[in-house]
């Protein structure tokens, strides 16, 4: 279970940047391509934040899908399933341009 470091590393992150004012909600952006279970990283968040100044701060997950283009025909195409290839021409040789995120977007800070 990975996400369980994830999150105490989020959690460093998250002081750093609230610089001591009270978090509402923490939002990450996770692509579909990432191994990280949503579900688990929420609970795994409210483990490491229980009994710490984040405690009570929601994690706000955003799936991001996983897009590939192309380097064929140029086709981008949003994966339903992860199959790497082109539905246009059947190609292979695609890059993936969306579904690899992994991003804190932004935290909702109490008011001061």
């Amino acid at each position: 279970m990975h996400e369980l470091s994830i999150c105490s590393s989020m959690a460093a992150i998250v002081r750093k940047h609230a610089q001591g004012r009270d978090v509402r909600t923490v939002h990450v952006q996770i692509g579909a391509m990432r191994q990280i279970v949503p579900d688990t990283l929420v609970y795994c968040w409210s483990l490491v934040t229980e009994s710490s100044e984040l405690e009570g701060a929601e994690l706000q997950v955003e799936r991001v899908r996983a897009k590939i283009r192309c380097a064929d025909c140029g086709y981008e195409q949003v994966l339903d399933e992860f199959v790497m290839a082109c539905a246009s021409c059947a190609g292979r040789a695609v890059n993936l341009v969306e579904g690899d995120e992994f991003l804190i977007t932004s935290l909702d800070l109490a008011e001061v």
